[in-house]
């Protein structure tokens, strides 16, 4: 039980400074109207890249945000919200191994307001922003914490390189990398990739955190398959000489369309693989399928409307739309190289889409065309993959299953061999492609 705060002189002296201090009592205040929204659930998802907070309310709220050095905190008033015993349990829902967050609590500060207090273990970049209701989510207050100085993945991509047939010094591999190009031919009879330079894949795992993707009759998520899937792949990959692969996500957390663009582009990769699992409104729909971007429409309705299901991840895992002015984006489809990129994403799914038939029913026996928002580097062969349908009942079992996983990733392995065997990788043009 909570103690009568009205009893306690302490407690009043504390209250008679509140205006200034950062002081949070967890005692509801009397007499809160009935009408006020509440916030109905609070989710956390810690990651190296950065960390979300979100605050799932039942009515739209207003709320100021500030932060406050020595120690290093995030301090976000929420007016008008009632305190519960939802936002009573933030304090338990910080993981020991989140790399940002230290403590966050929340409690009353003053009539009317409650305040969220987060105490960091190092110097942040927080956006603070609202997201209206959408798919089974209501209002969102999202708290996202970003390092202040985030890893250049280029730089840890390149020093953690090992087992290169000729290392090279990393500052001419960051100015150049232009060694000699593969003999088709000699690639060809041996049957291995021809790749005399680094060579790097970005695998792209479907949705994550706040964004479960599909969801089967078993329960299983989208999300979980794909990085599953995702990461078995990297491994064969990494495994390959002169080849690394880097994830876009490597854990339980939501990224932006745009930002896994952005992140092949930075690292200058050769291929962009997003992995996903198919869902649709009727349970017998089966197999494999491969896409690829398209400038001049769907090649077929299902395609659009996977498109437009896909497209609308950033709807549902939730992006601040003032931080999301990307003018690489608003040009790529006017991009000169688009067409000559479409069409090595076209052999590059054929490849994969063949591979895939080895160990799965085809649901698409070509490679099918929409516009997919997380497929349009203009300089990077790419192609989106639906491993399964997870909405079917066997498909669902089969993507959970560990044998099955490593299975898919060895077609996709076999596929991304035969498109370098046959489409050998010529000299890179310095950083003229990192943006």
């Amino acid at each position: 039980m909570h103690k009568d705060t009205r009893l306690d002189p302490r407690r009043r002296q504390l209250l008679r400074y509140a205006g200034s201090a950062l002081v949070l009592s967890v005692t509801p205040l009397a007499g809160i109207a009935a009408n006020r929204p509440s916030i109905i659930a609070v989710r956390i998802w810690p990651a190296e890249d950065y960390t979300r907070v979100t605050l799932e309310h039942d009515a739209p709220l207003k709320f100021t945000h500030f932060a406050v050095e020595n120690p290093d905190r995030l301090v976000v008033d929420i007016e008008g919200v009632e305190f519960n015993s939802v936002l009573e349990s933030l304090a338990g829902k910080v993981a020991e191994h989140d790399p940002y967050i230290k403590l966050l609590r929340a409690g009353r500060f003053k009539p009317g307001v409650v305040r969220l207090v987060m105490e960091l273990k190092t110097k942040v970049k927080p956006q603070v922003f609202s997201l209206a209701p959408v798919a089974e989510y209501g209002h969102r207050l999202v708290l996202d914490v970003y390092p202040e100085n985030p890893a250049d993945p280029l730089m840890a991509l390149l020093q953690g390189r090992q087992d290169a047939v000729e290392p090279l010094r990393l500052d001419e591999e960051l100015a150049s990398r232009q060694p000699e190009p593969a003999k088709p031919q000699s690639a060809a009879r041996s049957g291995k990739p021809a790749v005399n330079r680094l060579v790097t894949i970005m695998l792209d795992p479907g949705h994550g955190g706040e964004d479960p993707g599909a969801v089967g009759k078993r329960g299983t998520y989208e999300k979980n398959v794909t990085l599953a899937i995702a990461q078995r792949l990297k491994k064969r990959i990494d495994a390959e000489p002169n080849m690394r692969a880097v994830l876009t996500r490597d854990g339980d957390f939501f990224v932006p369309l745009h930002v896994r663009v952005q992140k092949a582009r930075r690292i200058q990769a050769d291929l962009f693989l997003s992995i996903h699992a198919d869902a649709w409104i009727k349970p017998d729909a089966r197999g494999s399928s491969v896409y690829v971007l398209s400038e001049q429409g769907a090649t077929s309705t299902q395609a659009r409307l996977l498109a437009q299901k896909e497209n609308n991840a950033d709807l549902i895992g939730g992006v601040n739309l003032a931080k999301t002015k990307d003018v690489f984006l608003a040009r790529t489809l006017l991009d000169l190289s688009q067409t000559a990129t479409i069409n090595d994403s076209l052999k590059l799914g054929k490849y994969l889409l063949g591979e895939l038939g080895s160990i799965n029913r085809l649901h698409k026996a070509n490679v099918e065309q929409a516009g997919f928002a997380v497929l349009k580097a203009p300089d990077i062969p790419s192609a989106l993959i639906e491993t399964a349908f997870i909405s079917n009942p066997e498909e669902e079992l089969r993507l959970k299953d560990e044998a099955y996983q490593e299975q898919m990733a060895d077609a996709l392995m076999r596929g991304i061999r035969q498109y370098f065997i046959k489409h050998p990788p010529g000299p890179k043009a310095g950083s003229g492609r990192a943006s």
